[in-house]
């Protein structure tokens, strides 16, 4: 199936898609829609399972679990590795002590479908780029960003960036300033008159 390029924007329908996962150690069918409605939604797209840098995002954003959680979100990981490549990556990190327990799907996409319908193939490498979407309960794009491969990203600014978000649709006249932390002041429009 050949995509159309298009670059997505905030505010865009975040396109959905269903495959296979690894949930638990086991084999289970995923629906990005059915998240909607119900919770906000991380796609952390990464390049490979067995590497340097992708498994310490991994852990990092499993180690923050409970705080995404608590802020209603859902996290699914998404690389071209097979589902049984994940498995076995999951396994090897238990195995070694460096990963309790992956309570997230690790999202499989070997026809890159998924990849290309969010733009984030590298299509000389064959692989996701480190690309990271979050997706409100409306299902819409509300922040974007695409990493270098060399280096990974920061849990505790897609934290930031999170609460920033839930704060400004909570809130729609009150504007989160730079830098930006939950207990900050906000900028409130209806004082501004």
């Amino acid at each position: 199936m050949i995509y159309e390029e298009k670059i997505l924007k905030v505010g865009d329908k975040a396109p959905n898609f269903t495959a296979q996962a690894v949930i638990d150690q086991t084999f289970k069918t995923i629906n990005l829609s059915s998240y909607w409605k119900k919770k906000y939604v991380i796609l952390l797209f990464y390049p490979y399972d067995f590497s340097f840098i992708c498994p310490t995002e991994i852990i990092a954003f499993s180690n923050k679990y409970e705080t995404f959680c608590k802020l209603k979100t859902e996290i699914l990981c998404i690389s071209t590795d097979s589902i049984y490549t994940h498995l076995a990556w999951v396994q090897a990190e238990q195995e070694a002590n460096r990963l309790a327990n992956l309570r997230y799907p690790l999202v499989s996409d070997p026809t890159r479908e998924i990849c290309n319908k969010y733009n984030v193939l590298d299509n000389k490498l064959g692989v996701s780029l480190r690309a990271l979407f979050v997706i409100d309960i409306l299902g819409c794009i509300q922040y974007s960003m695409v990493n270098n491969l060399n280096f990974g990203r920061n849990v505790n600014e897609i934290l930031r960036v999170l609460q920033a978000l839930q704060q400004v649709q909570a809130y729609p006249k009150q504007y989160c300033p730079a830098n930006w932390y939950p207990g900050n002041n906000t900028i409130n429009l209806s004082a501004l008159k």
